[in-house]
């Protein structure tokens, strides 16, 4: 049985177009899209009609970047899949591209299948994977070309984490080197992680504890300069680079000079580092902690630098790096020592909020926003048309979009598992309303109606965005 769904009266806004259209989904994906009031949308009927008048159609968003259920620091992130997942679609995402972890001593075959066992019949939404080195091998090495081929076509490694994650200039030479041959696509954390453990190991010496001191310590010139590291060392190889949660002037500074000598160089950065700052950090009573991240915080002024960088398309994707530790418990896991404190924040559900929060206070366009939340990174990782757009034959993940409804982001309101949030209390303007993904309903008029093991995961191409 064929399964009509019929979107009428609202506004379609892709990274391309702004038009007042009618879409017609059937089956799982978008047959058709016609203006509003022809005589070609006049003439379709569906079983389940969706009216969209005053609204905005928009793709699912894809977040490139979360960590569900990721071991750091001796606890894990709270959110699971299938509380992460409908944390996003409740925010309007769509889809996740989340992070498998290869440990040191193990193949990347073993972390691979550790995530797909965690994320099988769990996920509310459609998920991929990246996948983590931790240990750059020969062995390794050839395990980089199975996976490009079964649609992991993305490896990320650490400058950072000296003894956990982190990879030498000569192993991260060799991965380049593979990527340039397989199309994988090299995603790098790009702070000098070497020389910032022994800026904690001073300050800690100190007896400078507090959550502050997470972010003074990991400079935003060590950032700067792991990101020109990369970059060169992307040069040598002859490999693309994508550069993950950019938050420093300095190092966005880098990423727009290669990029104006024609380089396959790609930058993301993060809502957190376009709306807090290191003033959050330094909230009294280890209130701080709840902000700890790596890359840190920075202070405010380098928020005009990122979201110049987004408009100029410098920086291409926002993703969200949604990595949340509880402050009961889990953060507090750092009282009297930062460098103890789980790095990440939540923040699956509120990118596209905040990101139309953007659109209204003039820092993007309606399109851009769409571009930088949802088709670039689809683009970006292999998963487009089929995600990232409204046009026929893409998946019918699509959003109804209230621009005019307000809303107060909080803890008491959201729907990931964390006892806190980081927007408490900023309002907001713009809500999403209703939620498809492959044409079924999982948020229906403010009202969940997906479930567990709806999601699928999706195999991805290599890197569209090159091309």
């Amino acid at each position: 049985m064929s399964t009509r769904t019929l979107i009428r009266g609202g506004l379609v806004i892709t990274a391309a177009d702004e038009l007042h259209a009618d879409v017609l989904i059937e089956d799982g994906r978008i047959a058709a899209l016609a203006a509003h009031g022809s005589d070609i949308a006049a003439g379709w009927t569906a079983a389940r009609v969706v009216d969209a008048t005053d609204r905005y159609v928009i793709p699912g968003g894809v977040d490139a970047h979360t960590h569900m259920e990721l071991p750091f620091g001796g606890t894990s992130a709270s959110d699971t899949f299938e509380t992460g997942t409908r944390a996003a679609a409740w925010g309007g995402t769509t889809t996740i591209v989340d992070f498998a972890v290869q440990t040191v001593g193990h193949t990347l075959r073993e972390g691979l299948d550790t995530w797909y066992a965690k994320a099988d019949g769990n996920c509310a939404v459609d998920y991929g994977f990246h996948m983590i080195l931790s240990d750059v091998n020969e062995h390794t090495l050839k395990e980089m070309d199975w996976l490009v081929q079964e649609g992991i076509s993305s490896f990320k490694l650490f400058m950072a984490y000296p003894g956990v994650f982190y990879s030498d200039d000569g192993q991260i030479l060799r991965a380049m080197q593979r990527g340039a041959a397989n199309g994988g696509l090299i995603m790098m954390h790009a702070e000098n992680g070497i020389a910032i453990d022994v800026l904690v190991e001073q300050a800690l010496a100190r007896g400078e504890t507090d959550p502050r001191y997470h972010g003074e310590v990991r400079k935003t010139l060590l950032e700067a300069e792991a990101t020109h590291r990369a970059i060169q060392l992307s040069r040598v190889a002859g490999s693309p680079l994508y550069v993950v949660h950019v938050s420093a002037e300095e190092a966005v500074a880098e990423l727009a000079a290669a990029r104006d000598k024609g380089l396959p160089v790609f930058g993301e950065t993060c809502p957190q580092y376009l709306f807090l700052s290191t003033d959050n950090l330094a909230e009294p009573d280890f209130e701080g902690a709840k902000y700890v991240c790596s890359t840190p915080l920075r202070p405010k002024e380098h928020q005009a630098a990122l979201w110049r960088g987004l408009r100029t398309n410098d920086l291409q994707v926002v993703s969200t790096d949604h990595c949340p530790f509880c402050f009961k418990g889990q953060k507090e896991l750092g009282v009297g020592d930062f460098s103890k404190i789980p790095n990440g924040l939540p923040g699956v559900e509120n990118r596209m909020d905040l990101l139309h929060q953007a659109v209204v206070d003039g820092h993007i366009s309606r399109r851009r926003w769409i571009e930088i939340a949802c088709a670039t990174p689809a683009r970006m990782f292999g998963l487009y048309p089929k995600k990232g757009t409204i046009a026929p034959g893409a998946d019918a993940d699509v959003v109804i979009y209230d621009p005019h409804a307000t809303q107060t982001l909080s803890a008491a309101t959201h729907h990931m598992n964390v006892d806190y949030s980081a927007y408490e209390g900023k309002t907001v303007t713009g809500q999403v309303e209703t939620v498809l993904s492959r044409g079924e309903l999982v948020i229906e008029q403010r009202k969940f109606t997906g479930r567990a093991g709806h999601g699928s995961f999706v195999p991805r191409s290599t890197c569209q965005y090159l091309n």
